[in-house]
């Protein structure tokens, strides 16, 4: 049995907080605001069910701002009905056990008593600056969102893992923006875009006459990331040469300037990749030895396929930001949306935006239609997406985009689909179901739209 403090201004939700909590067998408290949570705070108290947005000039953030300050605070979670990635974030970081949303089912508020800890010390957390959000309100974002809130004022390594598209940079940025090291710089390297005879240099720096075309001393990313973060994207296509010198870098803080002396490094190291470096490893292709330094904090972004919940705010949000400068605002229609959330996104959230952004440019009307939305020629610019895959995931991918686009182009008719596919009207069932697309039956008889 164990007293919990429900913190909501919302009579309703609070009441039934608390019904469901005596029947699980515990104690139920009310507060129907922050500073009636505060006051009603103290030892006997075994957890805080506490409301994001409270009136009366003190929020939830506030609040558990407060009770984490405390010695012997409770664990936290955070409720809200308008989750977003920075107060996801900010929860996290703040030190709340966990930010759900509501409702919260009596099975939901079981499970999540089941995982409470006990009473724990905590430290009391500098307020800052709000970065980039992340947009997304799926699982898996959340569960994004959340690892950045607890990883942000670790010095740890944290090596993303995400197909191209996903904005693995964005992550990283918001790992900066949202940690302790916020006010240093953010250097960002592409490991895979710089030469291999110049990435040495790019990343340890050299002094000058080192070799030809050496005019100047340069400093290199390592250090000119000092007291910040360092972002090492697409780490897996680093040479292996490179990765032994990369592995020493991390272990002793330690680089060693071309034809200079060793020096300090004080940056927090960030790597990215959309390979899969386990299989690199045991292709001899990565240093085992650098994988396992590097992955340390795992945080893995899902393709946007397997988020369909964040294409419609992804795309109003991207729609938002081009038309700010303009003040010419554009929407959406049903339709459009619809096309969007059929569409396989080989290309993840940058293929997205670049779809919404021609949308934008090339549609006089204010209102954005289905045939405004010009996936087939995007699929085409981001055929080379596929390439990151293994070869079955590839061909699976290419299976899967090709049926998307056959179904568009014949009103999500499957008869016609699968006679423009050359295959027959089972086998199309069947390869919609491996791909989860049965959601995309029209039982009406339509006719295929002309392609040009």
């Amino acid at each position: 049995m164990a007293i919990i403090l429900i913190v909501d201004d919302d009579a309703g939700l609070r009441d039934g907080l608390a019904e469901a909590l005596t029947d699980l067998g515990h104690i139920p408290r009310l507060a129907a605001s922050g500073r009636e949570g505060l006051a009603a705070l103290n030892d006997d108290i075994d957890a805080v069910l506490l409301d994001l947005r409270m009136p009366g000039g003190m929020d939830g953030i506030e609040v558990l701002r407060r009770i984490r300050s405390e010695r012997n605070a409770p664990p936290v979670v955070v409720l809200t009905a308008f989750a977003s990635a920075a107060n996801t974030i900010e929860a996290m970081r703040l030190g709340a056990f966990d930010h759900l949303s509501k409702p919260i089912g009596r099975e939901e508020l079981k499970a999540l008593l089941n995982r409470l800890p006990g009473r724990a010390h905590s430290i009391v957390e500098p307020a800052h600056e709000a970065g980039d959000s992340l947009i997304g309100s799926s699982e898996g974002m959340r569960g994004v969102q959340k690892a950045i809130g607890l990883a942000a004022d670790s010095d740890a390594i944290v090596l993303i893992h995400g197909e191209t598209g996903t904005g693995k940079e964005l992550v990283a940025r918001a790992l900066h923006i949202y940690g302790k090291r916020k006010d240093g710089p953010f250097v960002a390297v592409n490991c895979a875009a710089i030469p291999e005879d110049l990435l040495e240099s790019e990343l340890f720096g050299h002094v000058k006459g080192s070799f030809t075309g050496a005019t100047a001393d340069r400093t290199g990313a390592f250090r000119d990331a000092a007291n910040g973060t360092l972002f090492l994207d697409e780490i897996g296509d680093m040479p292996l040469a490179m990765q032994a010198k990369i592995l020493r870098a991390l272990q002793e803080q330690v680089v060693t300037p071309v034809g200079g002396k060793p020096a300090r490094t004080t940056a927090r190291v960030i790597a990215a990749t959309h390979r899969d470096l386990a299989k690199l490893v045991a292709a001899n292709e990565f240093r085992e030895d650098l994988y396992y330094r590097l992955n340390v904090v795992p945080i893995a972004i899902p393709p946007l396929r397997e988020r369909a919940a964040d294409i419609v705010p992804l795309a109003e949000h991207f729609l938002a930001r081009i038309g700010a400068p303009s003040g010419r605002h554009k929407r959406l229609d049903a339709a459009a949306i619809e096309k969007l959330q059929r569409h396989g996104w080989p290309g993840n959230v940058r293929e997205l935006r670049n779809v919404v952004e021609r949308a934008y440019i090339l549609t006089r009307s204010d209102v954005i239609g289905p045939g405004d939305i010009d996936t087939s020629r995007a699929a085409v610019q981001s055929a080379d997406s596929l390439l990151d895959a293994d070869l079955p995931g590839a061909v699976a991918q290419l299976e899967k985009t090709m049926i998307l686009r056959a179904l568009d182009a014949c009103d999500g008719n499957r008869t016609e689909a699968a006679r423009r596919l050359g295959i027959n009207r089972q086998l199309l069932y069947t390869k919609m179901q491996r791909y989860g697309l049965a959601a995309s039956e029209n039982p009406t008889d339509g006719v295929c739209k002309d392609d040009g």
